[in-house]
């Protein structure tokens, strides 16, 4: 089996455990979302429990493959460089976590909320959609 396909089988695979991992989670809720996020009304803190299981096993899991001199399907890794903020990571920061606070979805939730075939995910999936084209074009003149 060519490198490649190894890499796109385990992306699926990931992409699966992921999804699995949202809709148990609830993340693919907007009520849930929100209400998490609405800390000065009737907040919910579960999905801290959430976050802090995501850590618990991001930490040391990027500890133990940053170790390897190269990931399993490919010849090196792909790290970002960039170090410094700058006004454009911090407006789309803030406008990600406006988005998020108002929709209840970001795009992994709302990306596999579509198999639910609700109109509200089809319209915001659309919506974001819209946004990252327009975004590219402008950023490309």
């Amino acid at each position: 089996m060519s490198s490649p396909t190894k890499q796109l089988l385990a992306a699926l695979a990931a992409g699966i455990v992921f999804g699995l991992g949202l809709v148990v989670s609830q993340m693919v809720n907007p009520a849930k979302i929100v209400g998490f996020l609405d800390v000065t009304g009737k907040w919910d803190p579960t999905l801290l429990f959430v976050m802090g299981g995501a850590l618990a096993v991001t930490i040391p899991g990027f500890r133990l493959v940053l170790r390897r001199s190269h990931p399993l399907f490919a010849g090196g890794f792909s790290l970002p460089t960039k170090k410094d903020l700058d006004r454009r990571l911090i407006a789309g920061a803030a406008l990600f976590g406006v988005g998020w606070g108002l929709a209840g979805f970001c795009p992994g939730p709302a990306i596999t909320a579509l198999v639910t075939l609700i109109l509200p995910v089809f319209v915001f999936f659309a919506a974001m959609l819209a946004g990252e084209l327009a975004y590219d074009r402008w950023a490309r003149r």
